[in-house]
């Protein structure tokens, strides 16, 4: 068995350079090539996951197929790889913190006195290489959350220069991500910034093998051989990293700078073939060139923040390519959403999404969106709380459960069509209550999920803690909404769909958490072929 590879993506100068493109750009181009490659996160924040953060502080929480609560990366991790990620690939200080003090109490370390270095930095380096002791991949790469020079990072980064010493030259390597700013009054780019932030590395014992750049403009020979120069590195490992009009152009850029090439040069890894990109190519040139144009409503309250709902603004570019259209997404407050003023925020759209989340906030517009969508026959896909929202306006407004609510907003209300599954009420832990993960889900033929899929077995990702309440399915069903996808273990309600109007779904589950450049997720698929018929 070959021993894996390991190459670091750590960030310079400032925040939100884009490290997670980048590492998912150069895995996919590294996979394009015949390596087995995944890539791991490492946050430094004190959360043990991302669960319980605000949308608001750290964009949308992410959920892997075994259930685990990740950074947002990891979707584009999975996006561009076509292939799972799983509670390894995503790592914080605060479990790293958590299991070190609870092998202390164990006494696990013989008394010694527990330490950052070894202790902390041990555990880092172990969680570093469980996915390379796995056998299943030639390449890991691990990007290091933060920025060179926070205070947080240090304890990963010299984690990082530790295991590359251990690994060896030509098993590891450090790629730097960058920025050249370009000052317009001297209508010059630059290279300062990135010389101090590599001396930073430098001054932690870390020598970055490659620098990728980004910059609003070109990089010229000079400008390389000067950053190249200043900053120890080889001309051909300085890559520019131009600003794209969509993260999926940049494995693109990257191939054209052959950043590939060079990791591999260093990794001593043969590159005889050439990287097949074709579906990549074809994906491209179907979302460059769309054949029609919709606008869908995003119904939710954290409309603020775009990463909030990352991942099904990102399933709508692959089922939009797909369908050869351009998906247009307006976010709508539900907080600001009214019965006075629906018709004036809501008309003109060719479907509507009421998208997940937690709590009572903004509720009752999410409620107005679904009744409006219901009885104007608008395309209408809810996920998660928005399926929950769909089933509690068809109680309120069509059952005559006119106080049906979820117990989540209202713990009086006596009619919950939406509720905790007794085995979790007696649970006071926020997150020991939750349905995380893949769950089985069985469909209705002839439904548009079941049409969707193409198939009556699904598997889809959860993330809830409260339930369809079935003590009230009989009611609905006979109203005229129908429960198309049932967990075969539980009988729990996973689809809602309502008969008498054109494309109208609700899904407990995330589907938005499976689609991918090369899968988009089916029901995106139906929803904006419903949507793109209301032209």
């Amino acid at each position: 068995m070959n021993k894996s590879k390991y190459i670091f993506v750590t960030g310079g100068v400032t925040s939100s350079l884009g490290k997670g493109i980048i590492a998912a750009s150069l895995a996919k181009l590294l996979q394009a090539r015949g390596y087995k490659a995944t890539i791991q996160k490492f946050d430094p924040y004190i959360n043990v996951d991302p669960g319980t953060l605000n949308p608001y502080e750290h964009g949308e929480c992410y959920v892997t197929e075994d259930g685990a609560e990740t950074d947002l990366d990891l979707g584009h991790y999975e996006r561009f790889l076509n292939v799972p990620t799983s509670q390894a690939n995503n790592v914080t200080t605060g479990r790293v913190y958590q299991t070190v003090i609870n092998n202390e109490r164990k006494g696990v370390y013989l008394g010694k006195t527990v330490q950052v270095i070894p202790h902390i930095t041990d555990e880092i380096k172990r969680r570093m290489k469980i996915l390379g002791e796995s056998g299943d991949y030639d390449i890991i790469i691990t990007e290091i959350g933060g920025t060179v020079g926070d205070i947080e990072s240090l304890p990963y980064i010299e984690s990082m220069r530790q295991l590359i010493w251990e690994e060896g030259e030509s098993n590891s390597m450090v790629i730097h991500l960058t920025l050249i700013p370009y000052l317009a009054a001297a209508g010059e780019l630059k290279t300062k910034p990135t010389q101090h932030s590599v001396k930073s590395l430098l001054e932690l014992g870390v020598q970055p093998d490659v620098l990728v750049c980004r910059t609003e403009h070109h990089l010229n020979a000079e400008i390389k051989r000067k950053l190249a120069l200043f900053c120890n590195v080889q001309n051909n490992a300085v890559i520019e990293a131009r600003d794209m009009s969509t993260i999926y152009e940049v494995p693109m850029a990257m191939l054209k700078e052959k950043l590939d090439k060079v990791v591999l040069a260093k990794l001593k890894l043969k590159s005889t073939t050439e990287p097949n990109l074709e579906i990549w190519e074809k994906f491209l040139f179907k979302l460059e060139h769309p054949k029609a144009e919709i606008s869908i409503a995003l119904v939710g309250k954290y409309v603020e923040l775009p990463d909030a709902y990352k991942s099904i603004n990102e399933a709508f570019i692959h089922a939009g390519a797909h369908n050869e259209c351009e998906v247009k997404v307006k976010y709508i407050n539900s907080e600001l959403l009214t019965h006075e003023n629906v018709s004036q925020k809501l008309s003109g759209f060719q479907g509507i999404l009421v998208a997940p989340g937690f709590g009572n906030r903004g509720i009752e517009g999410k409620l107005v969106a679904v009744k409006y969508a219901r009885e104007h026959k608008v395309p209408f896909f809810g996920i998660c709380l928005g399926m929950q929202c769909s089933v509690i306006e068809f109680a309120r407004n069509v059952v005559g459960l006119t106080n049906a609510h979820s117990l989540e907003m209202d713990p009086d209300t006596t009619n919950a069509v939406i509720d905790l599954m007794e085995d979790q009420k007696k649970i006071s832990n926020m997150g020991g209550t939750m349905r995380l993960g893949s769950y089985q889900c069985d469909l209705v033929k002839g439904s548009h999920a079941a049409k969707a899929y193409g198939k009556i077995h699904i598997t889809e990702r959860h993330r809830h803690r409260y339930e369809f309440n079935n003590q009230y399915k009989d009611q609905i069903q006979q109203a005229g909404m129908t429960i198309t996808g049932t967990n075969p273990d539980t009988g729990l309600a996973e689809i809602v769909e309502v008969a008498e109007h054109p494309w109208f779904v609700g899904v407990q589950f995330h589907p938005e958490l499976k689609s991918t450049v090369e899968n988009p997720h089916p029901l995106f698929i139906a929803f904006i072929n419903a949507a793109m018929k209301m032209n």
